[in-house]
């Protein structure tokens, strides 16, 4: 399986404030004539004239070919790709949408696309189009704000635990099933031989506020009051940052070390022996080893272990969206119909490794014969979305930092709470 990694997924936009004010420009707009017209059912007549699709380079690269089974059941329908890299990805849509001259078809990001759910932006997904509980429903849910659901969820993916099974067994460990064994599983992998338990991503950014956002969920906690009101600084909070906090305090993770682009090659050297990730790395271990079949013989992975409330995730991949501006939005809902059928989503997971936002997807034999991502899909059905407001990127990120002042034991967990909630209450929720 071959996939980039959750730092070409998501990347902050300096257009978030150019986004917000065209969402803004729409809010409450009930009788948006756009809104209610695209709800109207999608027939099942051939596709005809020209999509534009925007994409981000990564899974996308693959979908041209994937999609050939819809363009010759629609040999009057052409759709043309423009690939944009990540790190521009954002910032070019929220530019060509503020000028009026955005694509037909959008990818967003699950994790990220909160900014973009308004009728002044995005259509609404006509009624029947697909159907909702056929999708992971963390998935489906990040694209749903005010009942309205605007993207069709795409890939998925999560985090679980992917450790070095050969210094398990070594050890005799099993893999943890509670926070309480996670400190002394990674002290037994060193025992076993490896320099630390734990390979942490220590680039203290938006990715480590993620992290504690779920361990926060993982203990009881929340991110967003059923009111709409932040509730970062709570008991929950406090525990998610001090667990963070232990793998550190404990030697089992370096505050320093590994950097991102060297988690796996110090993974497979057995400079650590665990990382809590997404599936994307289960493909990419080989070519770190250099050897085919070391990732089969070495490695295993295993669910989240559980706080006091639970072991929950949380959900990523890519989703799509038909642009409020679209001159053609009956080819281009029946195009992200095709994409989400469970054939296609098998597809392109042969074609690139995407793994599918379709649950009945998984059973096919090219996925379900797969053991090392048995985790993965376990975990997507214990997953949530991120709050839904355009802000959060910017609360995640402050809260990353945080994160690095009590690991690093410059900050207490409690005031490191404090100061995310005050952080947040400044911003507010970005919405109308």
């Amino acid at each position: 399986m071959s996939h980039p990694s959750r730092r070409g997924i998501l990347k902050l936009t300096g257009g978030t404030a150019l986004l917000g004010t065209l969402a803004l420009a729409g809010c409450g707009r009930g009788e948006d004539p756009v809104a209610k017209a695209t709800v109207r059912p999608v027939d099942s007549s051939p596709a005809t004239g020209t999509v534009n699709v925007w994409a981000a380079q990564g899974d996308a690269d693959v979908l041209d070919k994937v999609i050939k089974p819809f363009k010759a059941a629609n040999p009057d329908v052409t759709a043309k790709f423009t690939l944009i890299p990540n790190a521009d990805y954002y910032t070019k849509l929220q530019a060509a949408i503020a000028a009026g001259k955005g694509p037909d078809v959008a990818q967003f990001f699950p994790e990220s696309q909160a900014q973009f759910l308004d009728p002044s932006i995005l259509r609404a997904v006509p009624d029947g189009l697909v159907e909702p509980g056929s999708f992971f429903t963390s998935l489906w849910d990040a694209g749903v704000a005010g009942d309205v659901a605007y993207t069709v969820p795409w890939y998925a993916y999560t985090y679980a635990l992917v450790y070095r099974a050969d210094l398990a067994e070594k050890a005799g460990v099993k893999a943890p099933t509670t926070w309480q064994e996670m400190v002394p599983f990674f002290r037994s992998l060193q025992d076993a031989g490896a320099r630390r338990g734990l390979g942490a991503d220590n680039g203290w950014d938006i990715f480590n506020g993620q992290d504690v956002a779920m361990y926060a969920w993982q203990a009881g906690g929340s991110l967003l009051s059923a009111a709409g009101k932040w509730t970062l600084d709570t008991p929950a909070m406090v525990d998610a940052l001090k667990y963070n906090a232990s793998f550190f305090t404990s030697g089992a993770a370096d505050t320093s070390s590994p950097t991102f682009l060297d988690a796996q090659p110090y993974f497979v050297a057995g400079k650590t022996a665990a990382m809590i990730t997404g599936p994307w790395v289960i493909g990419q271990l080989d070519t770190a080893a250099k050897k085919n079949g070391w990732t089969a013989s070495h490695v295993a992975t295993a669910p989240l272990p559980a706080g006091a409330s639970g072991n929950a995730s949380f959900s990523g991949g890519g989703t799509w969206g038909v642009l409020a501006g679209s001159g053609n939005a009956d080819a281009s809902w029946k195009l992200i119909r095709h994409i989400v059928r469970p054939s296609t989503q098998v597809a392109q997971y042969t074609a690139y490794g995407s793994l599918p936002a379709v649950v009945t997807a998984w059973d096919d034999t090219a996925i379900a014969g797969q053991p090392l991502l048995d985790a993965f899909r376990t975990q997507l059905k214990n997953s949530r979305a991120f709050p839904r407001v355009s802000t959060w990127q910017q609360v995640a990120t402050r809260l990353g930092k945080e994160t690095e002042a009590v690991a690093k034991g410059t900050r207490t967990a409690e005031r490191a709470a404090s100061n995310v909630q005050s952080y947040a209450e400044s911003l507010g929720t970005g919405t109308g």
